[in-house]
Parts: structure tokens; C-alpha cells; sequence
């Protein structure tokens, strides 16, 4: 009562509506944004401790805030892959081994090679982030806008160059039918070849995208991840084992130790390091042994083929490589890389994608053009810089733009539609229908 003797009148309290996590969520990439909040992630039935984990350490500490580092690991990422392309791969180009015209730097070229590997760690963080909290329709509309605006542009560029000029380097020898299906991305599933040398992981990818998507038509969850994760190990472990080529072909066992390994080093970012016990810790070295394997023979491959003199990457090489790239995935995810979050480095993830996708296709001509005038390292080095602003430039006329059009309309026919009533968190579904802006981006190759 107040002094007056009429009763206070108390403020209404009105809850606090969480954001939605499909409107909330602005131009940022790679984030911890709204949409990660511990209520949209965890409500599992069951109410266990292990659901009821809120984040911490780490992952309290970078909600909202751009991974930046993540953009930097990518390049790092892209920029592996690019010299080995010109330093240690590219035979046919330079008429000589590179590794012999670049061998101060071989045994370290050499392993550029599995920078594609980094690519795949880095796509399990982001795409569970990404479908966590969203409908089956909004993860599929984002993948999408995502891969195929700088896609279509490659292979548009790629058949043109080899059906109207004289390159023949790297040329895929298609036709315009299959150089059609190219586009689809789906070549893979009917036994065409790849109008890009480095399309082959798209397939990889897009494999791996369907798999989350039927994940999360159960609703995820802390448990359910952690179930999903050792089922999957089991399986890829199996797939390997047998050589069944349906199991192979579901399970990836030879990519699915990086894709498995990045999931748990999010669900350590997001919960903290002691959260879930050890059981995160336990996938992830599970997906380093191996890692270990599969890249040992995966560079074991190429040092048969041509021999250590001309390929020097030694198993023990590879084995510091994959360890540098845990390591690095772990700083991470224990938020030990929070000091390198300069705004000015995001577009090198900007630009990562249309450089993966292009750089081997501009060797292609500018190495040929200039190997008998040019020293093979300035070369090298040209051929990276021009490899680099291409790329800059397709990001910002062609990618951007592309991902921004083709987002809207895969958003408004997805809302006509009703969209998809399966949300990727526990708990209650809900129709939405708002697309952000831009989703957390895959470390797509």
C-alpha cells in the first residue's frame, strides 16, 4: 500500500522473448551469434545434466562476436592448397618437377596438400553451428546461396576458356552435357568428371550437408550429438574396414575423421571445455588417429606415384602437419586465438571460395604463357597475386551479389511453401519463414 492507501501498481514483467535466431542473425560469417543461445541448443526430453549444460569459458566469452579467426584459418587453408598447386603439383604446367624448380621449400609445399583437410575440420565447426536452431529449408537455403553463385561462375569460366581459347592445361575433356550437369554440383552421383580439378571436395561437402540435414530432422541436442558423432565414427571405422562401397560412399571414412573432429571442437567452444565430461575430447582423438591415417595415405598415394625425390613428404611430415592443424582447431575452440579478431582480416574469408575455385584454372594460363621469361619463382609468386585479386574481385561482383539474389529468392519461395516445421534444436517447432542475411559460412573448399 502506499502512502495514500491506494496499492502500488507493480510493473508488469513480460518475459524475455529470445531472439529469433533466423531474423536475428546479420551479415556476420562465422559467429557466435543470437541464434546460439544455451535454451534454442539444449531441451532435450530427457532433461539430463548433460542438456542442461549452458555455455561457458570459451564459448560465453565469444557469443556474438565474428570467429575472425576461422576467416584467417580458411585462407590459410586456401593458401596451402594454392601452392601446391604451383610449387609442388603442376608438372604438366612448368614442363619440369616444381618441386625441383622450388626445392628449398618442397617439404613444405609438399603438404599444402592437406590443406583441404584444414577445410574439412573447419566445415564440421561451422556447419553444426549453422544448422543448430534452424529448419531443414533455412540450412538448405543457406548452403545453397552459399556454394553456387562463385560455383557457377567457375564453371562457366572454365568451359568457355577450354571450348574458345588455346589452354589445355588441366583441361576436364567434357562435353557440353556433362559441363551442364557440372552446374547441378551432383556430377559426382552419375560418374562424370569435375569441370574443376578441386571440385571433388564440393562433393564431399554437399555429402556431408545432407547427413546434417537428416541429423537435424530429429532436433539437436548436446546427447544427440554426441550419439550422432560416436555412430558416425563407428561407421566411417567400419566403412573403412570393409570397403563396402555404399558404407564408403554415406560415411566418407576417409573425410569423416576432419568433419567428425570439427563438430566436437564446436560443441567444446560452445558448452566449454568440461562440459559433456570428456566425451568431446574422446571424438576428437578419435578423429586425429584417424586423420593420421587417412592423410598418410592420401600423401602416400602421390610419393608412390612419382617418388620421394620429386615428392619429399615423408610420413612424419604429415603426421606434424595434422597435428598443427588439431592444435590450431583447439586454440579455437578454447578461445585462445581471441586476440586476432581485427575486422580488416574478414575478407580473406571472404574471398577463400572463389580463390579455392579458381586459382588452379589461372595457372592454367598464366604459368604456360610466362615459364620460359620469367624466373619460376617470380612466376610463382605472379601467379599467386593475380590467383588472389581475381578472387577479390569475383567475391565482390559475382559471389556476394549472387549469395544476396539467390538467398531472397530460395527465402520467398521457401516461405510460400510453409517451410520446414523441423527445427535443429530440441524442443517446440515453429513455421518461420525469414532468412538471415547470411548464415555462419562453411569452410566450404
Amino acid at each position: 500500500m502506499s502512502a495514500v492507501g491506494q496499492p502500488v501498481r507493480q510493473p508488469v514483467r513480460r518475459p524475455v522473448r529470445q531472439s529469433d535466431p533466423v531474423s536475428a542473425a546479420p551479415d556476420r560469417g562465422p559467429e557466435m551469434g543470437p541464434e546460439m543461445g544455451p535454451d534454442r541448443a539444449l531441451g532435450s526430453a530427457s532433461g539430463s545434466a548433460l542438456d542442461r549444460a549452458r555455455p561457458r569459458g570459451a564459448a560465453a566469452a565469444a557469443k556474438g562476436r565474428r570467429l575472425v579467426e576461422l576467416d584467417v584459418l580458411r585462407f590459410v587453408a586456401a593458401f596451402a592448397v594454392m601452392s601446391f598447386h604451383f610449387m609442388a603439383a603442376s608438372k604438366s604446367l612448368w614442363d619440369e618437377y616444381p618441386t625441383k624448380l622450388f626445392e628449398p621449400v618442397a617439404r613444405l609445399t609438399t603438404l599444402g596438400i592437406l590443406g583441404v583437410e584444414l577445410f574439412f575440420l573447419i566445415s564440421g565447426f561451422v556447419i553444426l553451428m549453422s544448422v543448430w536452431g534452424h529448419t531443414v529449408g533455412e540450412f538448405a537455403v543457406s548452403r545453397v546461396s552459399r556454394l553456387y553463385p562463385a560455383y557457377w561462375f567457375a564453371v562457366l569460366m572454365i568451359f568457355i576458356m577450354y571450348r574458345f581459347s588455346g589452354v589445355a592445361g588441366f583441361d576436364p575433356k567434357l562435353s557440353d552435357g556433362e559441363y551442364l550437369l557440372n552446374l547441378t554440383m551432383f556430377q559426382g552421383a552419375f560418374g562424370v568428371g569435375h569441370a574443376g580439378g578441386v571440385f571433388w571436395s564440393l562433393w564431399v561437402e554437399l555429402r556431408f550437408y545432407v547427413l546434417m540435414a537428416l541429423f537435424s530432422l530429429v532436433g539437436i541436442t548436446m546427447r544427440r550429438c554426441l550419439v550422432f558423432l560416436v555412430a558416425w565414427c563407428g561407421l566411417a571405422l567400419l566403412a573403412e574396414l570393409t570397403q563396402n562401397e555404399t558404407l564408403v560412399f554415406v560415411f566418407m571414412p576417409r573425410q569423416a575423421p576432419y568433419f567428425i573432429a570439427g563438430m566436437a571442437f564446436f560443441l567444446i567452444h560452445r558448452f566449454g571445455a568440461r562440459s559433456g565430461a570428456f566425451v568431446p575430447w574422446l571424438l576428437v582423438a578419435a578423429g586425429y588417429g584417424m586423420s593420421l591415417y587417412a592423410a598418410m595415405e592420401r600423401v602416400g598415394e602421390r610419393v608412390r606415384l612419382v617418388g620421394i625425390k620429386h615428392y619429399p613428404a615423408p610420413p612424419e611430415a604429415v603426421v606434424v602437419a595434422i597435428t598443427l592443424v588439431y592444435v590450431l582447431m583447439a586454440a579455437v575452440a578454447l578461445g585462445w586465438l581471441r586476440w586476432q579478431r581485427c575486422r580488416r582480416l574478414v575478407p580473406l574469408g571472404a574471398l577463400t571460395y572463389p580463390l579455392y575455385l579458381l586459382h588452379q584454372t589461372i595457372s592454367a594460363v598464366v604459368i604456360p604463357a610466362y615459364r620460359d621469361v620469367l624466373n619460376p619463382w617470380l612466376l610463382a609468386v605472379l601467379t599467386m597475386a593475380v590467383s588472389i585479386g581475381l578472387a577479390y574481385v569475383v567475391y565482390r561482383v559475382v559471389d556476394k551479389p549472387g549469395q544476396r539474389w539467390l538467398r531472397a529468392r530460395l527465402g520467398a519461395l521457401l516461405g510460400r511453401s510453409g517451410g520446414s516445421r523441423t527445427r535443429g534444436g530440441g524442443g517446440p517447432s515453429r513455421t518461420t519463414t525469414a532468412i538471415p542475411a547470411k548464415s555462419p559460412e562453411a569452410s566450404v573448399p
